[in-house]
C-alpha cells in the first residue's frame, strides 16, 4: 500500500507540474494538428493540474489506511491513464511512462492486503 502511495504521490506531482507548464505556454510542447480528441494546450494543461492536484492529495490519505482512498485511488489513476493516452500527441514518450505509472498505481492498490480491524 505503501508503494501504492508513494507512486500515485510522484503520479499527482508530475500531472500538476505537467498542467502548470501547459498553462503557462511553455514551449516544451509540440501542436498536433488534425489529432482528434483537439482541446487547446491551456485546456489540457488545467485537466491536467486539476486531476494531479486531486491525485497528490489522495495518494496523502493513502499513507493513513483509508479505504475509501484505495477506492477513489483506482478510479483516479484510471482516469489519468484516459488522459495520458489523450495527451500523447503532445508530449508521447512521457505519457507512456504515466500510463504505465498508473497501471502500477491501479495494481498496488488492488492486491495490497486489506487494514487489520483492530
Amino acid at each position: 500500500m505503501v508503494f501504492a502511495a508513494v507512486i500515485m504521490v510522484f503520479s499527482g506531482i508530475m500531472a500538476l507540474l505537467g498542467g502548470i507548464s501547459a498553462i503557462a505556454k511553455d514551449d516544451v510542447f509540440l501542436a498536433t494538428r488534425n489529432y482528434v480528441y483537439q482541446i487547446n494546450l491551456t485546456g489540457w494543461g488545467w485537466i491536467h493540474l486539476i486531476l494531479g492536484i486531486v491525485i497528490t492529495l489522495t495518494g496523502i490519505a493513502l499513507f493513513t489506511g483509508a479505504t475509501w482512498a484505495r477506492v477513489v485511488g483506482v478510479g483516479l489513476a484510471g482516469l489519468s491513464m484516459i488522459a495520458n493516452f489523450m495527451w500523447l500527441p503532445y508530449t508521447p514518450w512521457w505519457a507512456l511512462l504515466l500510463i504505465a505509472i498508473d497501471a502500477l498505481i491501479i495494481w498496488g492498490l488492488c492486491v495490497a492486503p486489506r487494514p487489520e480491524r483492530v
